[in-house]
């Protein structure tokens, strides 16, 4: 059973390999609720498919996860519940419109009045001008910003945001980091997976470096900075950046390949 004092996501020891692969060599974090957690990584770091085992999308090999209390492999269902998913690239129907869009959701959801739940977001995520038109006429930040409101049906207490801002411009990413920031405001627990050093140093409250599948280190912004000497040059002292701290961490060739994946991406469909 769930309880309140619990961190809104624990992973202890979590292990996957795909075939002779091994993507997670066993990882270890907390996130406390109604922060922001971010999880930093380069492409093949293992990001997507840790993610997919709290989403209850994939089994871990090993070790042990919960999400709000609720182990991800003997309770999925109550995982399920409490969280929501969003991928690395929105799926929207882009011919329906975006309030309709987010009507389908909350009629999928089961809940009482979709069009008020769907004007309600679209207030939120300043789109209600925008709600009548069709979701594939929307620029990227908007269709990003539809996207996530249409994974806060419901009201979950925790949601995942799989790189969230790739292949956006810089005034779309600007538009999404603000509609995160919110969302912690309001209570929600965000777990945020990026590869942009600059989108961690600007979100996180903690920030956990994967590395060819396992945590190198875990901390806040000014923990991690703390990690580099201080640098002075006459009268200006420099901090050490967050690209500084990774790159020193985990080496400038960091290995790029692709995360193994398997089957369709069903990510969107599978948890709202």
């Amino acid at each position: 059973m769930a309880t309140l004092t619990a961190p809104a996501i624990r992973v202890q020891g979590v292990t996957k390999a795909f075939k002779d692969l091994q993507v997670l060599r066993g990882v270890d974090f907390e996130v406390e609720r109604g922060s922001i957690f971010a999880l930093l990584g380069s492409n093949g770091a293992g990001k997507t498919t840790l993610v997919r085992i709290l989403s209850t999308l994939l089994k871990a090999d090993g070790g042990a996860a919960t999400v709000q209390g609720f182990d991800v492999a003997s309770a999925p269902n109550d995982v399920r519940d409490a969280i929501s998913l969003t991928g690395q690239f929105a799926a929207v129907d882009e011919i329906l419109t975006g309030r309709e869009n987010l009507v389908l959701v909350a009629k999928l959801r089961h809940l009482k009045d979709p069009g008020a739940v769907a004007d309600d977001l679209l207030a939120r995520f300043s789109l209600t001008d925008a709600g009548g038109r069709r979701a594939g006429t929307y620029s990227g930040g908007m269709r990003r910003r539809l996207d996530i409101a249409m994974s806060l049906i419901g009201n979950p207490p925790v949601i995942f945001l799989d790189e969230p801002t790739t292949g956006l411009d810089p005034q779309a990413r600007i538009e999404v980091w603000d509609t995160v920031k919110e969302l912690a405001n309001g209570g929600t627990t965000v777990l945020l997976t990026t590869q942009y050093l600059d989108e961690a140093e600007q979100l996180a409250d903690r920030i956990a470096i994967l590395h060819e599948g396992t945590i190198i280190q875990n901390g806040t912004l000014a923990e991690l900075k703390r990690l580099l000497p201080q640098a002075k040059v006459e009268y200006v002292e420099k901090q050490p950046s967050l690209e500084e701290v990774f790159l020193a961490l985990v080496g400038p060739s960091a290995a790029s390949a692709p995360e193994p994946v398997e089957g369709p991406d069903t990510t969107k469909e599978a948890v709202k």
